[in-house]
């Protein structure tokens, strides 16, 4: 018992800490410290990344995902919106498929509402999507965005669906 207690003193006893920023402008960077950094041998030593900010950025929409397909008169004609590559929050996917849609005429005008609508669900992950009477969302071109919005590469008709899998906005 006096072995467990001891290591429970030595493990919760204040230790020794450096902290060092990196910074370079660069992707592949190497530091070299002088003089450089002395260890005591007898002494072990643990290390960790405690914080990582990058202003380099990883596209969630690219060439494989960045295909959304809607048809505003139940499947009789379809229209292809093509996002550019970059990194969207769900928000900002809704605004510019609205954008596109309000370009291809398919804007309610009389009372101001989108006819398609992508929101977050906070409390599942999941992505709530909202279509006008006939509209409808085709996901199963291959370079569709179902995946990031968490849809199956299905076609969906109904007037408010949520995802079947949690939106996958980050990569």
């Amino acid at each position: 018992m006096e072995q467990i207690l001891e290591k429970i003193a030595l493990n919760t006893e204040p230790k020794n800490s450096l902290q060092i920023v990196v910074s370079d402008n660069k992707t592949r960077f190497k530091t070299k410290f002088n003089p450089p950094i002395q260890l005591d041998k007898k002494k072990r030593y643990q290390i960790a990344l405690v914080n990582l900010e990058t202003y380099y950025s990883f596209p969630n929409i690219d060439s494989t995902k960045k295909h959304f397909r809607y048809s505003p008169d139940d499947g009789k004609s379809w229209f292809d919106i093509h996002i550019p590559e970059g990194c969207y929050e769900i928000t900002d996917i809704n605004d510019y498929i609205q954008l596109m849609m309000r370009q291809n005429g398919h804007y309610s005008t009389v009372n101001e509402v989108d006819n398609i609508i992508l929101s977050a669900n906070i409390n599942t992950l999941k992505l709530v999507m909202i279509l006008a009477e006939k509209y409808q969302v085709d996901f199963r071109p291959l370079d569709s965005t179902s995946s990031v919005l968490g849809f199956n590469n299905d076609l969906y008709t109904s007037r408010h669906q949520e995802s079947e899998n949690v939106v996958n906005i980050l990569r």
